[in-house]
């Protein structure tokens, strides 16, 4: 979940948030990198190898599911990862507006891009499966970037937290992972997707089941939906 450098009354009184020009025109800018900012490059570094791992399926054996096991193993190291990074800013109390933005870029990866991927591996492979994977990632696009312009707006509990998320965080998209792997356990892919395709062989092909993945994505970008911070 995305770093909240304004939350952060310690890092700002210390003069800690670096200005994000400093780290541009710096020619040795991977000194202005906290261990955080490592941490959370070892979440993208997952979403990335997930990819990865999708594709590799797609051009393999069908029958063959290490990659794709590969590929859905992946994304909770990147939510670990992605806890932790936030952990070690606070105790080491160092953060940084660049790793603000590469929180919101890795878990773009890790839980936007790489889950899509998985699911277009698995059998959501229509036009129109396509379409709706798309509008899932591009949801949760939307959502980072609002989290970034708005977290400082939003209301905030002693400690200097926000109160909680608008919208569904986009880690949140790992319970589409599981149930995807459950499928992958009792072998309903490809062709034994739940709930079939309708309109076999047209133009207007589409699985029911990717409904899921346009709620998930309706949910991201919601601002009535507020689901507190624990």
């Amino acid at each position: 979940m995305p770093r909240e450098l304004e939350a952060d009354p310690v890092a700002v009184s210390n003069g800690l948030r670096e200005p994000l020009s400093n780290a541009v025109t710096n020619s040795q800018w991977l000194r202005t990198l906290h261990m955080a900012d490592f941490i959370t490059l070892s979440n993208g570094l997952c979403g990335l190898m997930s990819i990865f791992s999708s594709l590799r399926y797609c051009l393999g054996d069908p029958n063959d599911y290490f990659n794709l096991w590969l590929a859905i193993a992946l994304t909770p190291f990147g939510l670990f990862f992605d806890f932790m990074d936030g952990k070690v800013a606070r105790l080491r109390k160092k953060s940084s507006l660049m790793g603000q933005e590469l929180d919101s870029l890795a878990d773009l990866v890790s839980f936007g891009v790489a889950p899509s991927c998985c699911a277009f591996s698995i059998g959501f492979r229509t036009a129109i499966d396509n379409a709706v994977l798309c509008y899932f990632v591009l949801c949760g696009l939307s959502r980072l970037a609002r989290f970034n312009v708005t977290v400082a707006n939003l209301p905030k509990d002693k400690s200097g937290k926000s109160k909680y998320f608008e919208g569904t965080p986009i880690p949140t998209t790992l319970s589409l992972v599981f149930l995807m792997a459950y499928w992958v356990h009792r072998k309903w892919i490809v062709d034994d997707i739940p709930y079939g395709v309708v309109g076999r062989d047209t133009w207007y092909a589409v699985h029911p089941a990717v409904a899921l993945f346009f709620i998930s994505g309706c949910a991201m970008i919601s601002k009535s939906l507020h689901i507190p911070k624990i």
